[in-house]
């Protein structure tokens, strides 16, 4: 800013003073070294900006009036006071002014500088008596001037405010052509000055209309440099505080969409860029227009989910801000943040909650973001949905159950809201299930949401803690419900129907066959016999696996079915397409089911397994009363029927006898291969044959079909349960001296092994196989 000139100076009314010699020394020692500072700024070509420039010039003429001051000074015997000290002021600002301008400029000596500014700043300098001075006509002078000083210092006053209101115009003018026009340096120290006026209320808000400072900051924002852009939305912040007039201004810009390009850059940017948007929230337009740029939303819940305090609390008060409108809620859910769509479907009005929950429906989700809906408070509202009286609500809500409940079983933050759709289980299953024609004024779901609630039931009682729920259930009839769903025509449904049945039959041992009764075993035997899915015949095979094993009148229902030649091949679908030689009796279903399961899964497999196994333990009893039976006869038996384990005449169905159907040997094949998943069913199968009569027999039969190395091979590398079956199985064979010189060699290293770094629990088994083959004493610690 210019100072007033010498002449004006004189003019002041102020009270007169004498001026010692030491000021008049002090004050000339100011101008030194603000003259040597001119110098050293006009050499420094990092300080050639516009911004700069003019502040160095402004120091230089206050310097000129300085020295002009100082000539007066010293041809006059009573100088005033004041004039001195406004000067030394002068010089002061103008220093301060050139600090201001450089303050991003690397130049040498900035201390130095602002010492002395700081220096003169405080500079005050005092009077002397009047008995040092031998004219005393000033004085006289003075006393005249004060009658009129009031009125002087007045006019003195408004001459000062329009010079100093000039200067600022000036100055004004000039930062505005450079932040439209400057180059980046230019335009950086014209922001930094543009900065301090708006924040220090220098300039009015007319002023910022009428030159168009807001567009003009947001057209620079896209095309400017990091920290420029720093400095833009921090002037737009300002003026976003001072009154809704800007704010509106902003929303109609265009320059939004600009903005939020700001989100996704660096904290400092993104922190001031998430503090503008929330100020401009406020208002109504700028709100809809926010959340309609694409990626705004995905960016602030990122930002929201960030490690930045501030701009955290900033997106989250934004995004609530936003979610006013039921779009915007959409897709914060979309981008994982539930809290606005949990809202609607608490205190929405009904077609808000049906769009909540159709679009929860229609989401891709993860087990995590399953984790936010529950923590969220989203499986309350859906279950009262669900309980109430609307069909549309009933069928959009049960796809919203089915997908979160189908969760990763061991994920650590889900059972807490599990259980809240534990109490849908009955009201769900009566909701699905075929009703007789004298209930048809009940409104039933399509098949394809029943397929969807049958996936929520499978899901809720397939849980670890939910046996008081499948214990509920089945007392309910939950099972005789699902039944008329086998015959269902629709795959889903009958596949849903089929799982959750098999999950249901588990536990209930002797109810089991009573409950299915001889149709429906026959319609699970038709289904392993017929070209549905994979799936369903694993579920089917899973079902009949669950008859107890000593139920009289569940293994004549399926020694009747022929049950046994239909397992066998899903336990040799790697085989060839045609059926074993040795099916014997009933063979005929061995022709017709072996292609069954030719690509079967190891649940499949496993099944089956374990359906023969049981199956096979009723072979010892069944085979003894066909032979109290057959004394009363006097046909002859047929030697082809003749078993060498059981040592008796067997057959296929009337004894389900595994060797006569040849299930065996492509029980061995599974062992044979990598797949790990089947072993333990497998060997309980193999283990069938080594029951305490039948035990060598057995054995013998096991080492001529070649499994022997086989089974070592699973106690080298299957799970523990595996392991302990093979090594009981293996016990058993080298039970017989010859088996033990054949293989004892084989299997010592890998017993070995097992008996010093296996499971704890195999090693009692593992410690009495290596005492037969006498590398163990019977008194070891081992045992």
């Amino acid at each position: 800013m210019e100072s007033r000139s010498f002449s004006e100076r004189t003019s002041e009314t102020d009270e007169a003073a004498s001026f010692r010699i030491e000021n008049f020394v002090e004050f000339s020692v100011f101008i030194e070294k603000s003259s040597s500072i001119l110098g050293e700024l006009k050499d420094n070509k990092l300080m050639d900006t516009v911004v700069i420039r003019k502040s160095v010039e402004s120091l230089e003429t206050e310097l000129q009036r300085a020295k002009a001051l100082m000539g007066r000074v010293s041809h006059s015997r009573q100088p005033l006071k004041k004039q001195i000290e406004e000067m030394t002021h002068d010089l002061g600002r103008s220093l301060g002014l050139v600090l201001f301008a450089s303050h991003d400029v690397p130049i040498a000596g900035k201390e130095k500088i602002e010492a002395l500014r700081r220096e003169m700043m405080s500079a005050r300098f005092d009077s002397c008596s009047e008995s040092e001075f031998e004219n005393d006509a000033e004085t006289e002078k003075t006393e005249q001037t004060e009658e009129t000083g009031e009125t002087e210092q007045t006019e003195e006053t408004e001459i000062e405010e329009e010079i100093v209101e000039e200067e600022i115009t000036l100055d004004i003018d000039d930062v505005v052509l450079q932040v439209k026009y400057g180059n980046d340096d230019e335009f950086k120290s014209a922001l930094s000055v543009l900065n301090v006026l708006i924040r220090d209320n220098t300039v009015t808000s007319e002023w910022v209309s009428e030159e168009g400072v807001i567009p003009i900051l947001f057209n620079r924002l896209g095309s400017s440099k990091p920290d420029n852009r720093i400095t833009i939305i921090q002037i737009l912040r300002s003026l976003a505080s001072q009154n809704d007039e800007n704010k509106e201004k902003m929303a109609e810009t265009g320059g939004l969409t600009t903005l939020v390009k700001s989100l996704a850059r660096d904290v400092e940017e993104q922190r001031e860029a998430v503090g503008l948007l929330l100020s401009l929230s406020e208002v109504s337009a700028a709100r809809r227009r926010i959340g309609r740029i694409q990626g705004c939303i995905i960016v602030l819940v990122a930002i929201l989910n960030g490690d930045e305090p501030v701009a955290s609390d900033d997106a989250g008060k934004l995004l609530n801000a936003l979610s006013s409108n039921t779009q915007n809620a959409l897709h914060m859910a979309e981008a994982g943040y539930f809290k606005p769509l949990v809202h609607y479907l608490k205190e929405g009005s009904d077609m808000s909650k049906i769009l909540m929950a159709t679009a929860l429906s229609r989401m891709e989700l993860t087990d995590q973001c399953k984790a936010s809906l529950g923590s969220d408070g989203a499986i309350k509202p859906l279950v009262k949905m669900f309980q109430g009286e609307k069909l549309e609500a009933k069928t959009i809500v049960s796809k919203c159950i089915t997908k979160l409940i189908k969760l990763e079983r061991k994920h650590p933050t889900l059972d807490h809201y599990r259980h809240c759709f534990i109490s849908t289980s009955a009201p769900l299953l009566c909701y699905i299930c075929p009703h007789d024609t004298q209930r048809t004024s009940i409104s039933h779901p399509c098949k394809n949401s029943r397929h969807h609630l049958l996936q929520a039931l499978n899901s809720i009682v397939t849980h670890q803690s939910a046996s008081k729920v499948r214990t509920r259930m089945k007392e309910n009839g939950a099972i005789q419900l699902l039944l008329p769903f086998l015959t269902e025509n629709n795959t889903k449904i009958r596949t849903g129907a089929l799982d959750l049945i098999y999950t249901l039959s588990k536990d209930l041992s002797e109810e089991l066959a009573e409950i299915l009764g001889e149709t429906y075993v026959n319609i699970l035997i038709n289904i392993l016999s017929s070209g549905v899915s994979e799936r369903e015949k694993a579920a089917a095979v899973g079902i009949l696996s669950n008859l107890p094993v000593n139920d009289k009148k569940a293994t004549d229902i399926l020694n009747k079915a022929n049950l046994l030649p239909i397992l066998i091949p899903i336990l040799s679908s790697s085989l060839t397409n045609s059926a074993p030689s040795t099916c014997g009796p009933g063979g005929e279903h061995c022709g017709r089911a072996h292609s069954l399961l030719s690509n079967g899964s190891t649940v499949a497999k496993t099944r089956a397994a374990v359906a023969l196994s049981q199956l096979s333990q009723n072979t010892m009893s069944l085979q003894k009363s066909k032979t109290s039976r057959s004394r009363w006869l006097c046909v002859s038996r047929s030697t082809d029927a003749f078993c060498e384990v059981h040592d008796s005449h067997c057959t296929v169905k009337g004894t389900f006898c595994l060797v006569k159907a040849g299930a065996i040997s492509p029980m061995i094949q599974i062992l044979e291969r990598n797949e790990r998943g089947s072993d333990e069913a497998v060997l309980g199968v193999l283990a069938t044959l080594l029951q305490d009569e039948i035990w060598e027999n057995g054995s013998n039969y096991i080492v001529k079909m070649s499994a022997v190395q086989t089974i070592i091979k699973i106690i080298e590398q299957g799970t523990v349960k595996a392991q302990e079956k093979a090594l009981w199985i293996l016990e058993r064979i080298f039970r017989v001296e010859a088996h033990r010189e054949m293989f004892g060699e084989s299997a010592q290293v890998v017993l070995i092994d097992i008996a010093q770094t296996g499971d704890p629990k195999l090693k009692s088994m593992t410690a009495k196989i290596l005492a037969q083959l006498e590398l163990l004493q019977p008194q070891s610690s081992y045992f």
